[in-house]
């Protein structure tokens, strides 16, 4: 299948990098793939510069937002979540009607520095924004409650523990379903929430993350709901 991931950071490059491996055709989508490419510094995060990580995965193609996803048949969105609402748009709705696509972002507000808040927050979520700004977008929300190695790895992880989906289209939920157990994860280990609503509750579990990343020390942990049976 041809993926477009839209985000050049540590997320996107994991989940590219995983989904090249499976032997999908993967576009990254970035603003400017001259700019991206050209940079030289470590991320906001500290990782090597884009071009270091794409040296070493050559296959994944470098195209603008808009051209990635006219590339995709499904698209990933790993945007940080304030920039959500801009790069969907860069990347045009025509590009992403009719198409699967995969939330992986958390609307972190770190506006007044850290640990970060969530707008929005209670009443709506990043996940609900896409959906109605792109409503012939197949939205599913998945992944955004743990570390991205955890996402493409879980085994990471020792025992069961869950990854939660949210989205209005039963059809594109078991798309990503099955992509998630071609990642590693155990069907039965895959939770489906229900409605894009549900996002709101998967959002949140990132203010809980961020605190249990501190006390912990690292970032090898996931949720575990004890009893749950998606099957």
């Amino acid at each position: 299948m041809r993926y477009a991931v839209l985000g050049t950071g540590i997320v996107g490059r994991t989940i590219a990098a995983k989904l090249t491996s499976l032997g999908h055709e993967v576009v990254i989508g970035t603003r400017s793939p001259q700019v991206t490419l050209a940079r030289t510094e470590p991320d906001a995060m500290g990782n090597p510069p884009f071009a270091s990580w794409h040296t070493d995965h050559p296959d994944v193609v470098v195209k603008s937002f808009a051209e990635a996803a006219a590339f995709g048949e499904t698209v990933v969105n790993t945007t940080a979540g304030a920039a959500t609402g801009d790069v969907l748009h860069a990347a045009g709705s025509a590009n992403l009607a009719g198409k699967v696509l995969i939330d992986i972002a958390n609307p972190m507000d770190v506006s007044a520095g850290m640990p970060p808040t969530l707008n929005p927050v209670n009443t709506d979520s990043l996940g609900e924004q896409i959906q109605r700004s792109f409503p012939d977008a197949r939205v599913v929300k998945t992944l955004n409650t743990m570390n991205c190695r955890v996402m493409v790895e879980p085994g990471r992880v020792a025992g069961a523990h869950n990854v939660f989906v949210s989205g209005e289209d039963d059809g594109a939920k078991k798309q990503v379903t099955e992509l998630l157990v071609s990642f590693g994860w155990p069907e039965g280990d895959v939770i489906d929430l229900g409605g894009i609503e549900t996002a709101r509750g998967a959002e949140m579990l990132l203010v809980l993350w961020v605190r249990l990343y501190g006390a912990l020390g690292h970032a090898d942990f996931n949720f575990h709901v004890q009893g749950a049976n998606a099957t």
